[in-house]
């Protein structure tokens, strides 16, 4: 029997991304940090277009090694603006830059950037019953509040749109649509 799925299908990028990761609640600080540089980099973009260039990413940025991309020179950076592989958005690097340097800021005070932010969430995620994808909503109150904090700590790219996709990413929310058989998984 063919499970169903908000979206892909077995044997693209997407379908994969969906089954194994998309919603799934993620607590190591390397893959959060990743998320939240490729979620910054769809800003504009398709996450099919981020998708597809992530292992281009993970080898650009060193496999998302926060502690040396915080480092980053600005000759690495006018590398990295040459790099076909990834979007070179001059921003979007210098972004990636900053907020590493940020997220061990983060890791500093709170122990981890893991508790920082499922703390907004009491370390449960939110469990949603969408129906269709016209019912999920871009952005939330708790976006907003975590988008604003984030903006006040100094990173860059986390506006409320693209936190609630990282939530969503995450698992900080499930919204695996009701039909899906991750809904009832991950629930």
């Amino acid at each position: 029997m063919v499970k169903k799925r908000c979206w892909g299908t077995k044997d693209d990028l997407m379908g994969k991304y969906h089954d194994n990761e998309w919603g799934i609640p993620l607590h190591d600080d390397n893959k959060l940090f990743e998320l939240l540089i490729l979620e910054g980099a769809q800003a504009g973009l398709s996450w099919s277009t981020i998708l597809n260039k992530r292992e281009n990413y993970r080898q650009a940025f060193d496999h998302f090694n926060y502690k040396k991309i915080a480092k980053y020179s600005q000759s690495k950076i006018e590398e990295l603006l040459q790099n076909s592989g990834i979007i070179r958005n001059k921003l979007k690097v210098n972004a990636a830059v900053t907020n590493a340097k940020i997220f061990m800021k983060i890791q500093e005070e709170f122990g981890s950037f893991d508790k920082y932010i499922w703390s907004y969430v009491n370390g449960t995620p939110i469990q949603n019953n969408l129906k269709s994808f016209s019912e999920m909503p871009a952005k939330t109150e708790l976006s907003e509040q975590i988008s604003k904090d984030m903006k006040k700590k100094g990173f860059k790219f986390v506006g409320p749109t693209i936190i609630y996709s990282f939530m969503q990413a995450i698992g900080m929310v499930n919204d695996h649509l009701t039909y899906c058989y991750r809904h009832q998984e991950l629930k």
